[in-house]
């Protein structure tokens, strides 16, 4: 249990951390969930449209467009025209947002990838595994 707990932990401070930077930037928590949805979509090169972000986020059509637009307004996303099909609009992340993010996440993540180091091959993958398990549980455990 002593792991379930610290992982409980670890949570709570990186809900903290994602917080100080919505309020340092007049975001609301969901602007942040969403701008990382949206660049997770991004790497994985995946296009991202309204419906799907509200779908990942949880939210109705009405909240997705209140969202969009909000994000859109502090230039935080642009609606683009499709790659595969231009009759749809594809939300994505501006580069003055990511850099944003960059400057205040980036320092933890680069700390967290240090720490990452030390372990080999094998102990990674525990951990990638433990890490991939719990995040299925918890979309299971609703």
């Amino acid at each position: 249990m002593e792991v379930v707990h610290l992982l409980r932990a670890v949570t709570v401070e990186l809900g903290l951390h994602s917080a100080r930077f919505a309020s340092r930037n007049g975001m609301h928590p969901t602007d942040v969930r969403a701008l990382i949805a949206l660049m997770d979509a991004s790497r994985a090169d995946q296009e991202m449209t309204a419906g799907r972000l509200g779908a990942v986020l949880g939210l109705n059509s009405a909240g997705t467009t209140a969202l969009v637009d909000r994000l859109e307004r502090a230039g935080h996303v642009r609606r683009v025209r499709g790659k595969a099909d231009r009759r749809k609009v594809a939300i994505e992340v501006t580069e003055s947002a990511v850099e944003l993010g960059w400057d205040h996440f980036g320092p933890l993540i680069g700390r967290a990838v240090e720490l990452l180091r030390v372990y080999d091959e094998r102990e990674t993958a525990a951990i990638r595994g433990f890490l991939e398990g719990v995040r299925e549980a918890a979309k299971e455990c609703d």
